[in-house]
């Protein structure tokens, strides 16, 4: 239920966005978009709001189908209530991740992707045996196969963290790019956090499957 309620919300933003012009577009995103260089506790607002906003459809659609596969299973040992705090709280604490590695970017910052990999953090530890569905288009012909989803998750988390590191050193952060801080920051929020969430009585079931694209790469605009 939660996770269709996000899905929904973040929806009903992408909406709204496409119906602005150019100028309001802008002014809004630079409103509700986490802007580290202009940013402060006046407005806190920032580290919740710039996750409902996305640069794209595709943007959008690559958040959202990731966090219905990993989200359903998370909320099922949380219940929806703790599942929307233990989103929120990882949106909130991406959003300080990046803001921390980038405090003088004057680009805004938005995407769910950061709060999403928290949802994939605690997937982790929760399903780690689990068989991730990876579709792979091979020209004309789709090749599925699976996947541990502790070797896919830390796969990922991997790359995240080299290419936030290589970015860091190489001082190549541009405005429109990946906020790998964020999806770092997010990741560990949720390994970390999540048992606070989880209910006691939860049902748990390590032989889920879920698919998942490969050629998935989670954005958030920085």
């Amino acid at each position: 239920m939660a996770v269709w309620l996000l899905i929904g919300v973040n929806v009903a933003c992408f909406v709204l966005e496409l119906q602005m012009g150019q100028a309001e577009l802008r002014e809004t995103l630079h409103e509700f978009g986490l802007v580290p260089a202009s940013f402060g506790v006046d407005r806190a607002w920032q580290l919740v709001t710039c996750s409902f906003l996305h640069g794209s459809l595709a943007h959008l659609v690559a958040n959202l189908w990731t966090l219905w596969i990993f989200g359903d299973n998370v909320e099922d040992r949380m219940g929806p209530l703790r599942f929307l705090g233990f989103y929120l709280a990882c949106a909130v604490l991406a959003a300080l991740a990046e803001l921390l590695l980038a405090p003088d970017s004057s680009a805004p910052m938005i995407g769910a992707s950061g709060a999403i990999a928290g949802v994939m953090g605690a997937y982790l530890v929760m399903y780690p045996r689990a068989r991730i569905i990876l579709f792979v288009p091979l020209l004309f012909w789709p090749l599925f196969f699976t996947m541990p989803a502790l070797v896919f998750l830390g796969y990922w988390f991997a790359i995240q963290l080299l290419s936030g590191g290589l970015s860091l050193v190489a001082n190549t952060a541009e405005p429109g790019g990946i906020a790998f801080g964020a999806h770092v920051g997010g990741f560990i929020v949720g390994v970390a956090l999540h048992s606070l969430f989880v209910r006691r009585t939860s049902r748990r079931s390590q032989s889920d499957e879920r698919s998942l694209e490969s050629a998935w790469h989670p954005r958030d605009l920085s």
